[in-house]
């Protein structure tokens, strides 16, 4: 009876061993879990600033494109107002018509390139930089956006792993949210 009593205490210390093997592998699971979901919201935190930047650099890039087609309406209306008043009889021999021909080819002038006021050359350099930035800010939202898909399922990977017990899954979930952490610190820094 002895050698069962000893049998039966081996296997119970054995079971309470890698129940607490088990219960300390919940708990880095666990641990794991709380990490990648904070990493996840910082990298929504990410994406989030960069659609925004992206929102507001495409507004103003469509209102500085309706200014520059604003632009080119009035100088074509003014070099028509020059083509009329020139092909009026008489208008080389009066001051007053020549006066309103010059003043409507200096608006055409203006138009199109004004330092001051913006025209069309200046619109066009700003526009080809806003262009530029809301690319950028675009870039950068796809990339978070991958960042928060690999972390999403990183997290679905370890949450698995502890109700099946499968470590596979927990390290895989490790690895992938590993790799999106050091992805979306690479996307904030503007490496990538």
């Amino acid at each position: 009876m002895s050698e069962n009593a000893d049998l039966a205490r081996e296997s119970l210390d054995r079971a309470h061993e890698a129940s607490e093997g088990q219960h300390h592998d919940v708990r880095r699971v666990a641990v794991m879990i709380s990490v990648l979901a904070a990493a996840l919201a910082l990298s929504e935190m990410g994406e989030k600033a960069s659609q925004n930047a992206y929102l507001t650099h495409h507004v103003a890039l469509s209102d500085d494109w309706a200014f520059y087609q604003a632009r080119t309406i009035r100088g074509n209306v003014f070099a028509l107002e020059a083509s009329v008043l020139e092909s009026l009889p008489g208008a080389g021999g009066d001051a007053a018509i020549q006066k309103k021909i010059a003043t409507a080819r200096a608006q055409v002038e203006r138009m199109n390139d004004d330092p001051v006021g913006g025209g069309r050359k200046q619109l066009l350099e700003k526009t080809k930089v806003q262009t530029a930035e809301r690319d950028h800010a675009f870039h950068l939202y796809h990339q978070y956006e991958m960042v928060v898909g690999a972390l999403q399922i990183a997290i679905v990977l370890a949450s698995v792993s502890v109700v099946t017990r499968v470590r596979a899954l927990a390290l895989g979930a490790g690895v992938l949210g590993g790799v999106a952490i050091v992805y979306g610190l690479l996307v904030a820094t503007g490496t990538v």
